[in-house]
């Protein structure tokens, strides 16, 4: 018997889950089996150019935690996820001759490594379908062709709110999946039974009581579960009404929406997210809270949109820009990794994302902004470091929000610096965020 192949990349759920559909809907009309895969590259396990771990252990754990809980909704449905460890041009090719599959299907992601993957399925010999679906809006119902698009957010913007574009419906989870193949997978190359083990994460309960996204605690652990929860509970008065007013601060589990972790690892779409907070303002009225909430999600959407346009340019050393080559000093950006500057405010921020994988937006803001222009770093360094430590790191927002703040992206400023001392009197006033981090 054949086998449909369906391969999860940064779209770990089961609702609103366009090309899972698309596999289910191949399978079932050329009556074949099912097999889900999840790869883990050996990449992600060696060390970056700057001298760090590529993926660490916050987000080992994370992304852990949301296999477990995409294993567990697969095994309620009769199916099974396959966990392989290894390169995907290797691995998935030989796991589809393994199974009788010649045609792939999954998430399609704009950025150089991944088309790069796809790439290497194609040059195997392999059919591959990829979909488009995890921004809000889809790249073909934008007013402007991607290469049109306007450089500057605030255009992007208003050119989708006069067109009046809205994000599709959201689709439901499936109730019923064809069965996987009956063939030995554990023989698979590279196969792995446990996600803990696939990605060498810790499993010890080392939850942070100071953390700003305790992600070891039940309400934060990676998976479709707990982001749906965690979605239901934040949608709720007065959370949304106020998030306007509370999303610059540096602490607290409900001064953001705190979305960012399960989007990342795709356990919660951004059209789900969108279609419950229209019901919340059916219900409870919308405002400039529930505004800025479609605001951040638009910004998302645009970093997204921006590798459609620039690709990989987005990764050279200058970004979009005419500026010359950033210049780099190693024992400078390991006193920033290390929260060692002797800037406060950034010591405690950079403690924090060390101790937990998370921080703030305001707070990423500020030190990013001092690697780069206080201690004139490498932006990409820092992109880096964020990439290797936050829980919640997505390639086309990190990359985005680097190229911004270091005046290489489509911003029109020429960079943007925070003044460290502005920020500490605006955001930590009484102290009480850096009483957190750095003791005192």
């Amino acid at each position: 018997m054949r086998t449909t192949l369906f391969w999860f990349r940064n779209d770990l759920r089961l609702h609103d889950q366009r090309a899972l559909q698309q596999a289910l809907a191949h399978a079932q009309t050329h009556g074949q089996a099912l097999l889900l895969v999840y790869v883990h590259e050996p990449t992600q396990d060696g060390n970056t150019a700057w001298g760090f771990r590529r993926m660490g252990l916050h987000r080992r754990r994370f992304v852990a935690d949301t296999l477990q809980d995409l294993q567990t909704s697969l095994n309620a449905l009769g199916q099974h996820l396959i966990l392989l460890h290894g390169n995907v041009a290797d691995v998935l090719p030989a796991c589809a001759c393994s199974v009788q599959a010649d045609t792939v299907f999954c998430e399609d992601i704009a950025a150089p490594e991944e088309e790069a993957q796809v790439q290497a399925l194609i040059n195997a010999g392999l059919t591959v379908h990829t979909l488009w679906q995890s921004s809000l809006l889809e790249p073909d119902a934008l007013p402007f062709a991607a290469k049109n698009m306007p450089q500057v957010f605030t255009a992007f913007r208003q050119r989708i709110e006069s067109a009046g574009l809205m994000p599709l419906t959201p689709l439901p989870a499936p109730t019923q999946l064809p069965a996987p193949p009956n063939d030995n997978l554990s023989a698979l190359s590279g196969w792995t039974i446990d996600a803990f083990s696939l990605l060498q994460a810790h499993a010890e309960d080392d939850a942070h009581e100071r953390s700003n996204f305790p992600y070891t605690h039940a309400p934060c652990r990676g998976g479709e579960a707990s982001a749906l929860a965690h979605l239901q509970s934040y949608l709720t008065p007065p959370w949304p009404d106020r998030y306007k007013q509370t999303r610059n601060a540096l602490q607290g589990q409900h001064t953001s929406s705190h979305w960012s972790p399960w989007l990342a690892t795709g356990a919660v779409s951004a059209r789900r997210i969108w279609a419950d907070l229209q019901a919340y303002e059916q219900h409870h009225g919308s405002n400039d809270g529930t505004y800025w909430l479609w605001f951040e999600l638009l910004w998302r959407d645009n970093f997204r949109m921006l590798h459609l346009q620039h690709g990989p340019q987005l990764y050279a050393a200058r970004g979009l820009s005419d500026l010359p080559r950033p210049p780099h000093f190693p024992k400078d950006f390991q006193r920033w990794c290390s929260g060692q500057t002797g800037e406060p405010i950034v010591d405690a921020g950079m403690r924090e994302l060390a101790a937990t994988g998370f921080t703030s937006n305001r707070m990423r803001q500020i030190v990013a902004s001092y690697l780069v222009h206080d201690l004139s770093c490498d932006w990409r360094a820092g992109a880096a470091w964020f990439e290797s430590q936050l829980v919640d790191f997505d390639v086309s927002s990190n990359q985005g929000n680097w190229l911004y703040v270091s005046g290489r992206g489509t911003d029109p400023r020429v960079g943007r610096r925070f003044n460290p001392a502005k920020q500490t009197q605006d955001h930590d006033p009484q102290g009480r965020f850096r009483k957190v981090w750095l003791g005192g």
